[in-house]
C-alpha cells in the first residue's frame, strides 16, 4: 500500500490468480474492486503499515473478511526473492495466506489510536525544544560563551545575559528562545489534555494504583493493550512488548540472549521507567519490590529493572482483565478500594 495505490492480488484455492490489479489506495476504491468477482473471499489480508488502519476499519464495517498481516513475518517470507515488486509482493502474501502461513495482527481502536497520537505529539514537542535548547548552546559556546548549568526556569535569563550587548547574537537567542517558549506551551496544553483525559479513563485510573505507574505511563500501556481480551494469557505480554530473552537452539548449540527489543519501543521504555522508580524510591510494605530486591542479589541491578518490567506488564494486565486494583500484599482486591 502507498498514498497513491495498492496493489491487490486474488488467487483460488490452487494458487491460480483470478485477478490482479492496482486500486486507489481509498475504502471505496477497495471495497468497489472486491465487489464484481461474483464469488465469496476467504480471506482479506492488509500488510500492516500507516495507511492499514483507516482501511482496515472501513472495510471491516462493510463486512469484509479483512485483518492485518504481521509485518515481521512477511518480510522474513519475502527474503528469498531476488527481484522486489509491489505486484510479486502482493502475490506472495496471497500465497501465505492459502499456505496458513501468517499472523493476524490487532488493528486498534480509534480511541487508542488518538491517545497515541497525543503522546507521539508531547514527546516530539518536547524533543524539539530540547534540540532548540542544544543548538543555542552549540552557537554560543563558539563564540566563546558557556551557558552552564541551568533550570528550564533560568535556561532564557542566562541566554540572554552572555548574549547581552552582542547584536547578531541577541537576535538569534531572541528566536529561538520565542520557539521555545511556543513549544512549552502547546506541550503544557497537550500534557494537561492527557491529564484530563486520564481523570475520566477508569482503566487509567486503575492502573496507577501500581507502584512506579503515574499517569502517561498508565495511558501508554493502556492504549497499547487496547483489548486485554485478545491475549490468552498474561504472560504473553512481555513477550509482546519485547522484554523476554532471545533463543537460539540448534544442535549442541542452546543459547539465551538478551531481550529480544520487538513491539512497541515507546511502551517498552514507559514500562522500564516504572520499574525503576519502584527499585530506587521507597515503596512500604511491597511484595513486588520484595521480590525485586531478592532477584537483584543474584542477578544485579540492571537485570532486575528488566525482569521487574517485565512483571509489572504482566501485573497491569492481568489488573485490566481482571478489574482489581494493585495490592502491596500481593493479593487481590476491588477496584474501588
Amino acid at each position: 500500500m502507498s498514498l497513491e495505490q495498492t496493489s491487490v492480488c486474488v488467487v483460488d484455492g490452487a494458487g491460480r490468480i483470478v485477478r490482479k490489479a492496482k486500486v486507489a489506495s481509498e475504502p471505496e476504491a477497495l471495497m468497489a474492486w472486491f465487489a464484481p468477482h461474483g464469488v465469496s473471499m476467504t480471506w482479506i489480508r492488509l500488510e500492516a503499515g500507516p495507511l492499514s488502519q483507516w482501511l482496515f476499519a472501513a472495510m471491516e464495517k462493510a463486512g469484509l473478511p479483512v485483518s492485518l498481516l504481521e509485518i515481521r513475518r512477511v518480510r522474513s517470507a519475502f527474503k528469498a526473492m531476488t527481484v522486489k515488486t509491489d505486484r510479486k509482493d502482493t502475490l506472495g502474501i496471497a500465497h501465505l495466506m492459502r499456505m496458513g502461513w501468517f499472523r493476524p495482527v490487532h488493528c486498534k481502536s480509534l480511541a487508542a489510536q488518538e491517545v497515541r497520537s497525543l503522546l507521539t505529539a508531547c514527546k516530539l514537542l518536547l524533543s524539539k525544544r530540547l534540540d532548540i535548547e542544544f543548538s543555542l548552546r552549540g552557537a554560543l559556546i563558539g563564540c566563546g560563551l558557556k551557558v552552564g548549568l541551568t533550570t528550564p526556569k533560568t535556561f532564557a535569563g542566562r541566554v540572554r545575559e552572555l548574549t547581552q550587548g552582542q547584536a547578531t547574537l541577541e537576535a538569534i537567542a531572541e528566536a529561538m528562545l520565542k520557539a521555545c517558549d511556543a513549544l512549552i506551551k502547546e506541550g503544557k496544553e497537550l500534557e494537561s489534555r492527557l491529564l484530563k483525559q486520564s481523570r475520566r479513563d477508569k482503566r487509567v485510573q486503575l492502573l496507577m494504583t501500581t507502584p512506579g505507574v503515574g499517569a502517561l505511563t498508565a495511558l501508554t500501556f493502556a492504549a497499547a493493550i487496547d483489548d486485554a481480551g485478545r491475549f490468552s494469557s498474561s504472560r504473553m505480554v512481555g513477550a509482546y512488548f519485547g522484554l523476554t530473552p532471545r533463543k537460539y537452539q540448534s544442535g549442541e548449540t542452546d543459547v539465551t540472549g538478551r531481550i529480544s527489543k520487538v513491539g512497541d519501543h515507546v511502551v517498552r521504555v514507559a514500562i522500564y521507567e516504572a520499574a525503576n522508580v519502584v527499585l530506587t524510591r521507597p515503596v512500604k510494605g511491597s511484595a513486588l519490590k520484595s521480590w525485586a530486591q531478592g532477584v537483584a542479589k543474584r542477578a544485579g541491578m540492571k537485570k532486575t529493572k528488566v525482569a521487574l518490567a517485565r512483571k509489572l506488564a504482566v501485573v497491569m494486565h492481568q489488573m485490566l482483565r481482571s478489574g482489581k486494583a494493585f495490592s502491596l500484599t500481593g493479593q487481590p482486591q476491588a477496584a474501588a478500594a
